[in-house]
Formats: C-alpha cells, sequence, structure tokens
C-alpha cells in the first residue's frame, strides 16, 4: 500500500529514509526537499562559490541515491549525508585545485559593512585557505560541531583540526581586517 502524498512531508525523517532505501523516490524527493538547503550551504561554506555549492550538492544527492540502501541505521542520515558532502568536497579539491591560491589576495574586495557584502566577502576569504582549513572552520562555526567530532568526521588528527581552526580564524581575522578599520572610521565620526 503506498504512502499517502502528505504523509511524506509529515512523517518522521528515519521512516522516509527507511522508505528511500526500499526504492520509494518520492521518499528520497522529500529527504532532498529537507536536507538540501543545509547541504548547498555547507558546501557553499566550505568553497565560496555558489555555483560550485550547486554542483557539489546535486552530486551528493545523486550519490546519497545511489548508496542509500547501504545505510545501516536510519536515524544517522544527516551524519551519513553530512559525510558525504565532506567526501564530496575534499574529491573535488584534490581533482580540481592544483593551482590553489595563484589568483592571489587579490579577490577580497574593499570592505563595506552591509550583511550582503559582509558574507560575499567572507565566502571570499574561506575560499583562499587551503581546503582542509576552510572545511574545519566552516564545520566548527556553521555546523557547531566541536573539535572532536570534526576529528572523527573528517579522519584528520585532532591537533590538526585544532590548529587548522586557529590558524584559519586568525588569516580570516587578516583578510577581513578591513571592516575594523572602517568601523573605527565610522565610529569616530559619529
Amino acid at each position: 500500500m503506498p504512502a499517502l502524498p502528505g504523509y511524506y512531508a509529515e512523517g518522521p525523517e528515519a521512516l522516509i529514509v527507511s522508505l528511500a532505501a526500499k526504492g520509494d523516490r518520492t521518499a528520497f524527493a522529500e529527504l532532498v526537499k529537507r536536507r538540501q538547503s543545509w547541504v548547498r550551504t555547507l558546501l557553499r561554506r566550505c568553497s565560496g562559490d555558489p555555483n560550485l555549492a550547486d554542483d557539489l550538492s546535486q552530486q551528493v544527492f545523486m550519490q546519497a541515491w545511489r548508496k542509500i540502501r547501504q545505510l545501516r541505521d536510519a536515524d544517522k542520515f544527516g551524519a551519513w549525508l553530512k559525510q558525504m558532502a565532506i567526501n564530496q568536497w575534499l574529491q573535488h579539491k584534490r581533482k580540481n585545485d592544483a593551482l590553489r591560491g595563484a589568483e592571489g589576495e587579490a579577490r577580497i574586495v574593499a570592505a563595506r559593512l552591509d550583511k550582503t557584502s559582509i558574507a560575499l566577502d567572507l565566502d571570499r576569504a574561506m575560499s583562499l585557505l587551503p581546503a582542509p582549513v576552510s572545511l574545519c572552520i566552516a564545520l566548527s562555526y556553521h555546523e557547531r560541531m566541536t573539535h572532536d567530532e570534526i576529528a572523527e568526521l573528517t579522519g584528520m588528527q585532532l591537533g590538526t583540526v585544532k590548529s587548522h581552526i586557529r590558524r584559519g580564524s586568525q588569516r580570516l581575522r587578516e583578510l577581513l581586517a578591513a571592516y575594523d578599520e572602517t568601523k573605527e572610521l565610522e565610529d569616530a565620526n559619529e
């Protein structure tokens, strides 16, 4: 007996995952609907490129559809999907980023204090960091994961994760220092 259409939107995620694992395309479409924005945001934070994040997200969900039958615990779908997104990002970086940093830091434009510019500049600054560093920062600040959780998820040593976050955060502060200078000028002019 097929599930009622409204049931997918209202059903608990673990049940929807179980249905998708049995080949139910409508259930999987519901999972994509529920998790697509989250996956895209994570990958955008890692890449700094909305178009690339869209492409990688699509690849993540295609891979998830192919492998969902292998998921042993439907309650762990979110963690499984996050691992898949991180692996997709790292795989992309290994394949496509041999000349990382060749463009230099000139991509950071003059700072403006409106929120849209700050978000765009933060994305640009994140894209200047090495892939493992930007990944650790995105997982720590965006996903609010602990250092231990990041180490487990990425397979990096705990000390490496801490170092990436510390050094990456410092580098972001340096790249975005113009915001502090602009704010100081505005405060002095008030």
